[in-house]
């Protein structure tokens, strides 16, 4: 599995833990030691924890990988997961104004992650729920309060 494919795994399981602000650099050209970073953000520790949580089951489920390395998960503001080709840095949003890690890879190429939210669960389009495109209330599968 290459590493772009680890990283939309990766980034699909944070997404689906309501992480924020995913970003993909490609450091394999001014790093030896992996190939891209995954920098998400969360609104507080818990939800770190959850998409943490989130990012480790997609990629064991998916890829069959754990990680090598975990740090930062008695903090909550900043969890580091190390799986060789690919790091995974989930941040609180105020831990990741502070280091700013864009800002220090700003030179590096961002990798596109886009999430597909049409090939969830390789369900197939045939089983899909029909999209009213002539309504003006909210859009399919949203909820109002």
């Amino acid at each position: 599995m290459d590493t772009t494919e680890l990283l939309r795994i990766a980034a699909k399981g944070a997404d689906d833990k309501l992480g924020t602000d995913i970003v993909a650099l490609d450091v394999s050209s001014t790093l030896y030691i992996t190939d891209a970073f995954l920098i998400v953000s969360a609104e507080n520790e818990r939800q770190v924890g959850a998409i943490v949580d989130g990012v480790e089951e997609a990629l064991l489920k998916q890829a069959g990988r754990k990680p090598l390395r975990r740090e930062g998960r008695g903090t909550g503001d900043w969890v580091l997961l190390d799986y060789g080709d690919i790091v995974v840095h989930v941040f609180s949003t105020e831990q990741r104004e502070y280091y700013a890690l864009e800002r220090l890879w700003k030179d590096v190429p961002v990798i596109d992650v886009t999430i597909d939210e049409t090939a969830d669960d390789d369900d197939s389009a045939d089983d899909a729920a029909p999209v009213d495109t002539e309504s003006d209330g909210p859009a399919a599968g949203t909820e109002t309060r």
